[in-house]
Formats: C-alpha cells, sequence, structure tokens
C-alpha cells in the first residue's frame, strides 16, 4: 500500500471516530454534581459557629451555612455542658416542667472527607443526635445541602437520657467571658440579629459569671468587637449586671449564697 493510500485510510478512521467522542462530550453538563460530596454534616449551635474555633478543629477552613432548627426538635439551647477545665459550655436539653422547647439557630457545616472523629473528640461528654431534616430550615441565599445526615451534639449525663439531668452553672463552673465571646462573634459573622437570637434562645444565664478576658479592664487591645459583643449582651443577657472581674469574683459568690439564690432580673445596668 502506497504512503498517500496510508493517509487516506487513517483519515477516514479519524472521521468515523470524531462523530461518536463528539456525542459523548456534547456540551450539555445540565443535572450533573460534583463527585464526592459530603454525607456528613454537623449543626453547630455554641463555639462551633464561630468559623475560626471550627477551623482550628477541622485543620483546614470549613465552609458553612446558617440555618435554625425547629422547636419540635424538642430541646432548648441552654448553659448544661460542665467543661473539664472548670467553665459551663453551651449545650442542649429537655425542657423542664411547664417549659417548651425553643428554636435554635446555628450553623450546619460538612465534615471533611466524611470523618467526624476530630469533632467527637471535641464534644466529649456530648453524643450524637441526628436532627431531622425536615426540622431544619435555611435562613440566608443559601440552601440546606441536598442530600446527608445531619448531626448535633447534645450532652449526656451518667445514667441519663442525652439533654437530661444535666447541671446549671455554678461557683465552680460559672459561665466565663472568653467563651461567650466566642459565641456571639461567631453569630456577629452573619450579622446582629442572629447573634441576638442566639443570646434570646439560650436558656439557664445565671450571675455566676467570670469576666476572664485577657486585661479585661481595657479589653479593646486583644478584642476588637467587645464592643458590639457587650452591646447585644447588656439588651438581651439575663445576668449581664452581674459580670464580675476576676479579682471581685470570690466576693460576688459570697454574696450570691448570702442571698441564697442565683436569679437575677433580665435587665440590669451592664458593668
Amino acid at each position: 500500500m502506497s504512503a498517500m493510500a496510508m493517509i487516506r485510510g487513517f483519515v477516514v478512521a479519524l472521521a468515523l471516530v470524531v462523530p461518536e467522542a463528539h456525542a459523548q462530550t456534547s456540551g450539555d453538563f445540565w443535572g450533573t454534581r460534583l463527585p464526592d460530596q459530603p454525607t456528613q454534616f454537623i449543626f453547630g449551635y455554641g463555639s462551633l459557629i464561630n468559623t475560626p474555633s471550627r477551623d482550628a478543629t477541622a485543620g483546614k477552613p470549613v465552609a458553612a451555612i446558617p440555618v435554625r432548627v425547629s422547636a419540635a426538635f424538642g430541646y432548648v439551647r441552654s448553659w448544661s455542658d460542665r467543661a473539664g477545665s472548670g467553665f459551663t459550655a453551651l449545650g442542649l436539653r429537655r425542657p423542664v416542667e411547664g417549659e417548651a422547647p425553643m428554636t435554635i439557630n446555628g450553623v450546619i457545616y460538612p465534615a471533611a472527607g466524611n470523618d467526624m472523629s476530630a469533632f467527637d473528640e471535641r464534644e466529649k461528654g456530648y453524643v450524637r443526635v441526628e436532627v431531622p431534616r425536615a426540622l431544619i430550615e435555611a435562613v440566608s441565599w443559601q440552601p440546606l445541602p441536598a442530600q446527608g445526615t445531619v448531626w448535633v451534639y447534645v450532652p449526656k449525663a451518667a445514667g441519663k437520657a442525652p439533654g437530661e439531668g444535666l447541671p446549671v452553672p455554678d461557683a465552680r463552673f460559672p459561665l466565663v467571658e472568653s467563651y461567650i465571646d466566642v459565641v456571639i462573634e461567631g453569630g456577629l459573622e452573619y450579622g446582629p440579629e442572629f447573634a441576638r437570637e442566639i443570646i434570646e434562645t439560650t436558656r439557664d444565664w445565671s450571675p455566676y459569671w467570670l469576666n476572664d478576658r485577657t486585661l479585661a479592664r481595657r479589653p479593646w487591645v486583644f478584642d476588637k468587637q467587645f464592643a458590639k459583643v457587650d452591646a447585644l449582651l447588656a439588651t438581651s443577657a439575663p445576668c449581664f449586671g452581674q459580670r464580675t472581674f476576676s479579682e471581685d469574683y470570690a466576693s460576688t459568690v459570697a454574696a450570691i449564697a448570702k442571698r441564697k439564690g442565683d436569679v437575677c432580673p433580665r435587665t440590669e445596668r451592664s458593668r
């Protein structure tokens, strides 16, 4: 066969193959999703709302969307989990007698590689509970994930069901401002009303409230958002007026014990 005949044969074969390849890549990718989409998600309602706090556990940036869980889920966000280092953190608990469950705002984010272990380790003392997707609503322009399971961490007392029999803050396990700042600054990422909703839908605020900020008497040195946080707490958080500097905390505890009660009014002059 001559060289010219071989070239003609190659051209004919190529002409037969090209239409088939073109049919496979027609340019219409409508309805095609990216591969390896996450299927395991976490609903964060406390410090996990805060992006730097969340990313520190994940070891890399983790995108989140603001959402709200319906009161039909049956829980109340409250100060009800005692951290081993000696303060009370946010948890979810079952309503007490005469109390109704509440909506809970926060964020949903994916577990990297569907691996929950890093957050399971962070949330020791909590157990994972599935949140029915029908009870979650998006609160911004970002939609909910199209598929997957959403989990939330709920404190568990020994011998009790998740969210039952949980403690409230006391002198040994107070609220601490450094933790509250992380939560509220996380809420401010989605606007002041979102942050205010966190405060107003949280129960069991306590006069056992320690202002442990770095340079607490000059907070602007280390925390540029302190004024926004304090303004929200002053108008919405019960007991804010009894927040106490470290050096005054012992006398505050003694005063609470003397009056034999740790309930405080919703509106007080802030400190």
